[in-house]
């Protein structure tokens, strides 16, 4: 069995992604308001407590605003990041547990894209590049990185409700 070449195979994707914007994708004005407020918080996993507060806290200056006791796994702690907006960045811990290295896997996180003011972008890129944190420069405006356990983070100067300069709202 031979694979498609990669150009026919680019042009069948981009046939189903038509295919489903003129299906469901519904001009903005006539589109019906979201049953959802926003996002309250994501939840992620962390292996150790103090090095995702030093990551989140001290680096990408997200300010911790709780830690308390996770009411589903006694000894485990749940906490919050304030990411602006209303919204929060949530971790679990599980000591105890055997965690494996964080993977990419179908029905998992890829990315969780946090918006900040472009010139804080600029800083939080200068930050990391102070502490060596490797990471991927895309459009001048966005910035993937990996956290202490893997999870991939993107630091994205547009506005919310934009996208590399565009409006997806």
């Amino acid at each position: 069995m031979t694979a498609q070449p990669e150009q026919e195979r680019s042009v069948e994707f981009e046939r189903q992604r038509e295919r489903i914007r003129a299906s469901y994708l519904r001009p903005a004005e006539s589109r019906p308001a979201s049953s959802a407020r926003g996002l309250h918080h994501t939840a992620l996993v962390s292996s150790d407590v103090e090095t995702t507060v030093r990551f989140y806290q001290d680096l990408l200056e997200f300010p911790l605003t709780e830690l308390i006791e996770n009411r589903d796994y006694p000894g485990s702690s749940h906490f919050f990041f304030d990411i602006g907006n209303n919204n929060l960045l949530a971790f679990f811990d599980f000591p105890g547990l055997d965690q494996e290295p964080y993977r990419e896997v179908l029905g998992g996180l890829h990315h969780v894209a946090i918006s900040v003011d472009p010139r804080r972008w600029e800083r939080l890129r200068d930050k990391l590049t102070s502490a060596g944190v490797e990471f991927v420069e895309h459009s001048d405006v966005s910035l993937y990185f990996r956290d202490p356990d893997g999870a991939r983070i993107e630091l994205i100067a547009d506005p919310l409700g934009e996208m590399y300069g565009s409006k997806v709202l």
